[in-house]
Formats: C-alpha cells, sequence, structure tokens
C-alpha cells in the first residue's frame, strides 16, 4: 500500500497539538475589526480547536 500524500493546504492551515487534536486560526480574521466590541476582538485572536471528528480528518490529511 503506497503512503498517502500529504495536501499542502491543509499544511499552510492547520497544525496537531501535543494532545493530537487539530488547532487553526478562527476564520474571519481580516480586516474591518473596528466595529467588533473588545471581547468579540480578543476572541478571534485566540485558537480554534476541532472537535474529534475534524480533528481525525485534519491529521490524515497532514500525512500522520
Amino acid at each position: 500500500m503506497p503512503k498517502l500524500k500529504s495536501k499542502g493546504a491543509v499544511k499552510k492551515r492547520f497544525r496537531v497539538s501535543k494532545t493530537g487534536k487539530a488547532v487553526s486560526n478562527r476564520p474571519s480574521r481580516g480586516h474591518m475589526h473596528a466595529k467588533n466590541d473588545a471581547k468579540q476582538r480578543r476572541t478571534l485572536n485566540s485558537r480554534l480547536v476541532l472537535p474529534a471528528n475534524w480533528s481525525r480528518l485534519v491529521v490524515r490529511l497532514l500525512g500522520g
């Protein structure tokens, strides 16, 4: 059975934490955040931990 190739687009957007969960930046972080209150802006700065079913898929696409 040949090895799976890892997907470049997934490598750019996700990483795997020490516990094996997939982690990514939050969407909608581009520009025009002046209208958001401070709590929303702080939330956008935090990492997004994917749920278990998506984590399995992303880790597999990363070649692991």
